[in-house]
């Protein structure tokens, strides 16, 4: 039996953990490659248990309460060459978020949040090209001891670039499953290209794919998001 507990810096709705951070909190506590599901927003500041399965399932609660589980996944997912890194510069200046954010002060992407505090990753349209795009340089707060990024903010990384690839920012949207494989660990100030790109629409259920490469262009991480509407959000 475990636990995790995710600070308050790392929330995503101002009373919440932001979606993508908490998913790669969960799945540190597993050798596989977990596919996370949301069921409730994870508190603040907030001890969680987490209970393991004989099949490599996790669960992880607050008190009766069953806040995400993870469960071993394969991850197929296509992903297309990065854009030249000062075309991500150029469509992070698109940013939909600097006009209208619902949630200005979240980890990712949040307008309020400042390079050492928050990631600052403001992921725009490329025009030409179905994706959006973002630079990231990770600063020395989310070093894991060796000079490399830790896993949990390389999956935080992947996480809003995939809601702005599916809308301008007009639309509530809450991550509800997160499946993420990491190839290898980004540097401290390595200078970074995150992608999004939209997968498919069902209702109030959307889906997107993301990608982090390095400072050479290569793949460092991936993940498909499933990401829902709210009922009677506006």
């Amino acid at each position: 039996m475990q636990s995790l507990r995710v600070a308050k810096r790392f929330c995503g709705p101002p009373t919440s953990a932001n979606g993508g951070y908490f998913a790669g909190l969960v799945a540190t506590l597993s050798p596989h490659t977990l596919s996370v599901r949301l069921k409730a927003p994870p508190p603040l500041d907030t001890d969680l248990l987490v209970t393991e399965a004989k099949d490599g399932r996790l669960e992880v609660r607050h008190g009766d309460t069953v806040i995400g589980e993870g469960s071993p996944a394969t991850l197929d997912l296509h992903v297309a060459p990065p854009p030249h890194y000062k075309d991500a510069v150029e469509a992070s200046r698109n940013y939909a978020g600097f006009g209208r954010h619902w949630f200005p002060t979240c980890f990712v992407c949040g307008t309020h949040r400042t390079r050492g505090d928050g990631l600052c990753i403001y992921a725009g349209e490329v025009p030409g090209n179905p994706i959006v795009a973002a630079p990231w340089t990770p600063d020395a707060s989310l070093d894991g001891g060796d000079g490399s990024v830790r896993a949990e903010f390389m999956s935080a990384a992947l996480d809003c670039p995939g809601y702005f690839a599916l809308t301008r920012g007009d639309r509530v949207m809450l991550l509800a499953q997160f499946t993420v494989q990491l190839e290898r660990p980004v540097r401290v100030d390595e200078p970074c290209i995150v992608i999004g790109w939209p997968i498919s629409s069902n209702g109030r259920k959307h889906e997107a794919g993301t990608a982090l490469f390095g400072g050479g262009g290569e793949l460092c991480g991936r993940a498909r998001a499933m990401w829902v509407e709210p009922r009677g959000a506006s």
